[in-house]
């Protein structure tokens, strides 16, 4: 693969895809926020719409959705780290892409094990606890 210009940082390389990453968790979060609002608001409209809506949240589906809010907020909360480190810190655009492994590292670290209790939840919801 040819290098990338002297002076780019976001030219197809690692640098470039954490930029579209953090672009569309960005969108997936304000549009989450944006649902969240509407739906607490919906409490003083129609409580009793308000308890269907958590109902629906209730769902092994929603769970999925969740977890796969907990993945958009977790690597946009990293990377912005790594984006503030490349911005403020001197030596950050040297080191960017060794940043964003190690990101990607505490990205699957974290996540794994949260993935994990709140599937368990689900499953044990759905077929029965363990214990």
């Amino acid at each position: 693969m040819p290098k990338a210009p002297a002076g780019t940082l976001y030219r197809g390389r690692e640098g470039m895809w954490s930029w579209v990453a953090h672009r569309i968790t960005g969108v997936l979060l304000f549009f989450f926020l944006f649902a969240h609002v509407l739906d607490t608001a919906l409490v003083r409209v129609s409580p009793s719409s308000y308890n269907e809506v958590i109902e629906v949240y209730k769902s092994p589906i929603v769970n999925l959705l969740e977890v796969g809010l907990v993945a958009a907020v977790l690597f946009h909360a990293l990377n912005g780290i790594r984006i503030i480190l490349i911005d403020f810190w001197e030596s950050g655009p040297k080191y960017q892409k060794q940043m964003l492994y190690i990101e990607l590292v505490l990205f699957v670290v974290l996540l794994v094990p949260a993935a994990y209790r709140m599937l368990l939840h689900t499953a044990e919801t759905l077929f029965g606890s363990a214990a």
